[in-house]
């Protein structure tokens, strides 16, 4: 059976997308979608109750997303795992290929391909996903992504991380290149920011949790840092990105400017949402 956790803090407006591509040709006994509504003022419960099996629903009071995985952990009871964010879109065929990958040799973790919703958004918001959709790091690892599937060999790697803001990244650089897998034909549809300001804040909540990992005891080694001649190397290939670069460059500044602050404090936990993509989710 595969499992999936979904932790879902506030996400009335986005939970009933995800869940209903998600059991829309479900098979019974296939999954166990396990939502964590944690810490929520809204809804979301309501939302995801209204879902018949394979879909439950557990309760934690704090708004945690480390603290709703852990819960849908504890109550999962099968192999392989995905973790799947709230906001995304996902469907049962994705899933089935993620759980095939993971049955190949030496495949611990896994995660679709990306589907980047530019449509209707500012042109200094295509222009950053331009480029980062370009980045070698970006495109070989699972963070970033909304999903990541794990075997339960996997699953053991990452149980024991320390508690982390960019969750997503430590998973994904806790396993090596030849360990986990982008799967082609699975693919998640990530909703990008609908203002510019918006898109600085999830950059603002990037770079805190770059840094955090390379503060932390326990955390993977490595944080994927882009490199500056991985960008300067896209618009040398394509002269037409030298605006979308240079734009890119100028948020990543003021983006690590701003979560220097946040570094100097101590403050991890601070999570600065982007409430924009989550705006006309039935549209």
């Amino acid at each position: 059976m595969n499992t999936l956790v979904v932790p879902a803090h506030n996400e009335s407006g986005v939970i009933g997308r995800l869940l209903s591509h998600l059991v829309s040709d479900a098979r019974p006994g296939e999954f166990d979608i396990i939502v964590v509504a944690n810490g929520c003022t809204d809804n979301t419960v309501e939302v995801a109750a209204s879902f018949e099996a394979p879909v439950r629903v557990l309760s934690i009071p704090v708004p945690s997303k480390r603290e709703a995985l852990l819960a849908g952990d504890h109550a999962a009871t099968s192999f392989p795992r995905f973790y799947v964010d709230a906001d995304v879109e996902l469907g049962t065929e994705d899933i089935r290929l993620l759980a095939t990958a993971l049955q190949q040799p030496g495949v611990l973790a896994v995660a679709p391909e990306r589907q980047l919703a530019l449509a209707r958004r500012p042109r200094l918001v295509r222009w950053y996903y331009d480029v980062w959709a370009r980045l070698p790091e970006v495109r070989g690892g699972l963070f970033g992504r909304g999903v990541i599937g794990v075997s339960q060999a996997g699953h053991e790697r990452i149980a024991n991380l320390p508690l982390l803001q960019g969750d997503d990244l430590a998973a994904s650089l806790s396993f090596a290149p030849h360990e986990r897998a982008v799967v082609a034909g699975a693919r998640v549809v990530i909703h990008t920011p609908r203002t510019f300001a918006d898109l600085l804040r999830r950059r603002v909540r990037a770079a805190t949790g770059t840094s955090q990992l390379e503060r932390t005891e326990g955390a993977p080694a490595s944080t994927a840092r882009t490199r500056p001649s991985d960008v300067v190397a896209i618009a040398w290939r394509e002269p037409r990105m030298a605006l979308p670069v240079a734009l890119f460059m100028a948020v990543a500044v003021l983006a690590r400017l701003r979560a220097s602050r946040a570094v100097a404090r101590g403050d991890y936990s601070t999570w600065l949402r982007d409430e924009s993509s989550r705006q006309s989710a039935g549209a």
